[in-house]
């Protein structure tokens, strides 16, 4: 598939003694790929494995990896880390002598990341490593889940910008017919004004000098020739492998500087008008291209 989305949604479970778990990974629009992992205390070395993961799979995106975990009530002990406690009490005592925050209170701090753990996971450091590692598994498979989902989103997008790119190579191919009318439109213009103003010393020699003249100003075929060819890049894009999201934004500016510039020196309504329908469908284009990777 061409085409990969920013949006998306995987989930993996999985299970490990007296262990089970589930991951969720989802993923919206972003410049840059963004990754946010929160799991509960005591996995927090399972953070580099959804980074690398996402790494290796997405390029764009702001993706959040959620790892919920619980153990079979009464397969082991957990245990206070006084250690981590002492550490937060002492960070925020300045805070509370100054009168800046209240005292926390017990609830407030045995929520705080580390002060719980689970006993097995200290005392039993390979049976810890084994979790993790089969966890990361699960971190893994939501992540392949949300990357398929993603692709199923570049599928649909394929469709939307291919018919966008095509009604633009449309409408530059009829701005290019209707073009072509442009110097006479410009004569006939400026010769009335003269007409008008000049009377008879209006000759025509001098009609069609000054009316040349405006014509090179007004001649589009600069632009409609740089409008064809970004329909071409467009296209090729779209069927190029890999995220191409950055190129066809970058390219989207081109297509509407180029529609500006037409609008600005058409001579007549009909050719206007159809400049005026090329920068609504690029809008389009555009606003669908921020959902591609």
């Amino acid at each position: 598939m061409a085409l990969s989305g920013m949006t998306g949604f995987g989930r993996a479970e999985g299970a490990l003694g007296a262990w089970s778990w589930a991951v969720e990974a989802r993923s919206v629009n972003g410049r840059n790929l963004e990754v946010r992992f929160r799991g509960p205390p005591g996995f927090e070395g399972l953070e580099r494995a959804a980074r690398d993961g996402a790494q290796a799979r997405f390029q764009r995106g702001q993706l959040t990896v959620g790892l919920q975990a619980k153990r079979v009530e009464g397969a082991g002990a957990v245990r206070l880390n006084l250690e981590q406690l002492e550490r937060y009490l002492a960070a925020g005592a300045p805070y509370v002598a100054s009168g800046q925050a209240a005292a926390p209170g017990l609830d407030g701090l045995l929520n705080l990341r580390g002060v719980i753990e689970a006993a097995d996971a200290v005392e039993d450091p390979e049976a810890h490593a084994a979790l993790e590692a089969a966890m990361a598994l699960s971190i893994g498979a939501a992540l392949d889940g949300l990357a398929a989902a993603r692709t199923e989103e570049g599928a649909a997008l394929d469709g939307v910008l291919g018919g966008l790119v095509n009604r633009i190579g449309a409408l530059t191919e009829k701005s290019s017919s209707l073009a072509e009318g442009q110097p006479a439109i410009i004569k006939a213009r400026f010769q009335k004004r003269l007409t008008d103003l000049a009377g008879e010393a209006a000759t025509e020699e001098r009609i069609l000098q000054e009316a040349a003249a405006m014509a090179v100003k007004a001649d589009v075929q600069e632009e409609l020739d740089r409008l064809a060819g970004h329909v071409d890049a467009a296209r090729n894009l779209l069927a190029t492998e890999g995220g191409v999201g950055r190129k066809l934004d970058f390219l989207t500016q081109e297509f509407m500087r180029e529609a500006n510039t037409l609008c600005s020196k058409s001579a007549s309504g009909a050719l206007t008008a159809v400049g005026l329908d090329l920068k609504a469908t690029i809008e389009q284009f555009r606003e669908q291209v921020q959902n591609v990777e």
